[in-house]
């Protein structure tokens, strides 16, 4: 997942995740282009315990998945059945037990030796758990090679987003999304939601015929809009990969094994925007290995979507919010197609590891802006996520500073900075690059990802592996200490690599300028200017301005209604805090207009500060709620109920 490299210091989207330790490594993939990989060793799942999910996978595990699915837009439902290919690891388990969250059960069954269907006991838990939902044990006295769940799920399921047409592009169609990550997928689909389990999967959907269904699967940029679907992705998944979305969507190819899904009015913008993605595939692949995932499409979501970008395999979801018109925030693209090798490929077995996911990719992903963009750009992007780091670690969440937890140490999955998991995580893997050399550490990183190639490890695997390749083969780069204090330790240590911006230094001269005396930058200099370095100009400001200085800021570069989300999400505050209120009406448009978490959620947060402007971010609320992800949506209300409840100053 991603939320650009431009972050503001936000939490992590981890609201639930689980924790894992001390399992062996399996037996090496073959380094080779497959469309299929083998499951991981049995002796896997059985050596993890993931706390947020009530599945036994050491027990019994879903190898397939087989949906058949009639997607309901008038109800706002998806309902129909799951069938689970199991592995019966434990002699003894007699019972298979799924997760799911407000989801109507109907009915399970067992295929017989027979071939035949019977019904099976099932008992839906008492109590809804508010984080994990709701436990589903089947009864399976046979221990059946096969068992189907008859299932619907509620208008209000986490995971899935349903538009009026009015809150698309076109205003003509309705539109459905999923956010399985991280454990969403159990609000549409009863599974084992664990990124422990990975299975194959195949699904058939049936929809309006106005409607395009696809999923992260093997869709084709030919098939007929006709209301009848069918998917298969045989490369072995974790449940927070099963995507899924509906609506007024059309085709444009890049490379012809690549392009662009989105709505009509979209679609060439889009892949005018993300014309690179090909280069970017080859870049990655004679870095790290081929790309094992057979096609990469890009969906565009409605500006609903709660996130930057979700690495869907085969079909990555993005915002609109980064088609700028320049290319200046295509990291984004670069960032989920990275995720096809950490994430996708090799996964974290439990979110409490989460660094393994996102912070690998971020320095994949820098990689890859590097090669094509050159590294002042990568640079920039480097240097605004570490200020943001620098900014958001203080001495009250030290403990959220590790990026693991020692063996034996039970880490809370809530225990994450956005800045650890990715920005801290990219970070180490420069210091591994810098010390051991870029040409022995990329070896390095392209032996990892095919020696892990479709399993799911911790943090300790990685550690393990690192030991073995990386610190015991070139003695004296780095020593055990030095490993174990970037991975286990709070903090950035001291000797962690710097990088300088002779780009940024010019924009910190203007700035300093401007603050002196009022002298704007030139427009000969700012019209040459790149998201990053617009960023960076508002972001070193005071956290006020006195009007004066707004207004002449604002009437020379027209921050207020900026249709650059990343510039926006840096002016609103700054407006708010400086009490600059001839931006409120434009500041209420952009809240209604968009609904992602990192452009919008620091306007809110500083809207709720003060008794207007927590009027104001109520009004706002009330009218954008409609349109916003529930994701989205419990940021926004937390906010503001967090600001009513505090005692009057």
């Amino acid at each position: 997942m991603r939320h650009t490299p431009l972050m503001l210091s936000l939490a992590a989207a981890l609201a639930v995740s689980a924790c894992a330790k001390n399992e062996t490594p399996a037996t090496p993939a073959t380094p080779a282009a497959s469309s299929t990989a083998a499951a991981a060793p049995a002796t896997q799942a059985a050596a993890v315990t993931d706390e947020h999910s009530f599945s036994q996978p050491g027990k019994v595990r879903t190898t397939d998945l087989a949906l058949d699915l009639a997607l309901d837009f008038a109800k706002k439902t998806l309902s129909g059945t799951a069938t689970y290919t199991l592995d019966w690891l434990d002699p003894t388990a007699t019972q298979l037990v799924l997760d799911t969250r407000d989801l109507t059960i109907a009915k399970a069954e067992g295929l017989g030796a027979d071939g035949k269907w019977a019904p099976l006991q099932f008992k839906l838990a008492d109590t809804a758990d508010k984080v994990l939902g709701t436990k589903l044990t089947i009864e399976t006295p046979e221990r059946p090679k096969q068992v189907r769940v008859t299932y619907t799920t509620s208008p209000n399921a986490s995971g899935l987003q349903w538009l009026e047409p009015s809150m698309t592009a076109g205003k003509k169609q309705p539109f459905m999304f999923s956010q399985s990550q991280q454990i969403h997928a159990r609000s549409w689909v009863p599974l084992q939601d664990t990124p422990i389990v990975r299975f194959s999967y195949t699904a058939h959907v049936t929809a309006p015929k106005d409607a395009m269904v696809l999923m992260s699967a093997d869709n084709d940029p030919k098939a007929a809009r006709d209301g009848d679907y069918s998917f298969k992705m045989p490369q072995k998944i974790p449940s927070y990969l099963l995507a899924i979305a509906a609506g007024d969507l059309v085709f444009q190819p890049i490379t012809d094994k690549a392009g662009v899904w989105a709505e009509p009015g979209t679609v060439k913008p889009a892949a005018t925007e993300f014309a690179d993605t090909g280069k970017m595939i080859d870049t990655a692949e004679k870095l790290y290995g081929p790309y094992r995932w057979d096609r990469y499409d890009i969906l565009v979501l409605p500006p609903s979507f709660p996130y930057g970008g979700m690495e869907n395999p085969r079909l990555t979801f993005a915002t609109p919010t980064v088609i700028v018109g320049d290319k200046s925030l295509v990291s984004l693209i670069a960032h989920e197609l990275a995720h096809s090798w950490s994430g996708n490929l090799v996964t974290f077995s439990t979110a409490k590891d989460a660094w393994l996911n996102e912070g690998v990719t971020s320095y994949v992903e820098n990689r890859i802006v590097e090669a094509l963009y050159g590294k002042p750009r990568s640079d920039m992007e480097l240097v605004i996520n570490r200020n943001e780091l620098k900014a958001e670690y203080n001495e009250e969440n030290t403990p959220l500073q590790k990026l693991a937890g020692k063996p034996g140490e039970l880490k809370d999955p809530d225990d994450n900075l956005s800045s650890t998991v990715y920005t801290k995580g990219a970070w180490f893997m420069q210091f591994l690059e810098q010390r051991f050399g870029r040409e022995n550490f990329d070896a390095f990183l392209r032996g990892y990802f095919d020696h892990f190639a479709f399993q799911s490890i911790s943090s300790q695997q990685f550690a393990d592996y690192a030991k073995a390749n990386l610190l015991d083969k070139y003695p004296g780069k780095v020593t055990q200490e030095e490993f174990d204090q970037w991975l286990y330790e709070p903090g950035v240590p001291s000797d962690a690599p710097q990088i300088a911006s002779p780009t940024f230094d010019a924009i910190d001269a203007a700035r300093k300028a401007f603050l002196e005396d009022g002298t704007l930058p030139s427009s000969d200099a700012t019209g040459k200017w790149t998201t990053q370095e617009w960023v960076h100009f508002i972001e070193g400001m005071p956290t006020t301005l006195n009007l004066k200085q707004m207004e002449a800021l604002d009437a020379a570069y027209k921050f207020t209604g900026t249709p650059n989300g990343e510039i926006a999400q840096r002016w609103y505050p700054l407006a708010v805090r400086s009490g600059y209120t001839q931006a409120n009406e434009a500041i209420s448009a952009f809240l209604q207009k968009i609904g992602r978490r990192k452009l919008i959620m620091p306007t809110y947060n500083e809207l709720v500060k003060t008794p207007e402007g927590l009027k104001l971010a109520e009004a706002t609320f009330a009218k954008a709620k409609p349109g916003y992800h529930p994701i989205t949506t419990g940021s926004v209300q937390a906010a503001i109920d967090g600001a009513k409840s505090k005692p009057a100053q």
